[in-house]
């Protein structure tokens, strides 16, 4: 069993522990993905993921669970070309990817307008804490990686989803 695989595997355990899962998660691309910035590379250049990104996105799609992009990039085209090249665009619903002055929110606006999912129904991972504060207060579940996206951000993501879902079914 290849390290997809066995992170895939090991993903699926963790999504399975948790009866609250959320109907949407969003990843933001750079440093949460992957392990760069796309407005520093070129088209030819020969993108990849994080680690365990590649299995944690697949255990998710396997388990039912939509997923989409928000990322704010100036080179838009290059990002989307590097989700190309990593044969994956087909895994997201939606890619909400532009340049923008408002933080995540006109991302996750349009994500809402595009899927009708509630925003206290999405699951957000991101490596930039503004993007957290601002996502959140829209009812967004945000967790801050720190080295892209992993199983432990999995598990923990998971954990405060559920979490906030039980806490608000109870107010």
């Amino acid at each position: 069993m290849g390290d997809d695989e066995k992170v895939k595997s090991e993903a699926l355990q963790i999504i399975e522990r948790h009866q609250n899962l959320p109907s949407l998660v969003v990843f933001d691309l750079d440093y949460t993905l992957w392990p760069f910035f796309c407005e520093c590379c070129y088209y030819d250049d020969t993108p990849y993921l994080y680690p365990q990104a590649s299995g944690i996105l697949y255990a998710l799609k396997d388990k039912g669970i939509s997923m989409a992009v928000a990322s704010r990039s100036p080179t838009s085209d290059v990002a989307k070309s590097f989700l190309q090249t990593l044969g994956i665009p087909s895994l997201f619903l939606t890619q909400e990817i532009f340049s923008s002055r408002t933080h995540k929110t006109e991302h996750f606006q349009r994500i809402h307008a595009t899927t009708g999912v509630p925003f206290t129904e999405m699951l957000f991972f991101v490596d930039e804490d503004r993007n957290i504060q601002t996502v959140s207060k829209m009812g967004v579940t945000s967790i801050l990686v720190g080295n892209g996206v992993n199983l432990g951000a999995l598990r923990h993501g998971l954990s405060e989803f559920a979490r906030k879902s039980a806490s608000s079914s109870r107010s």
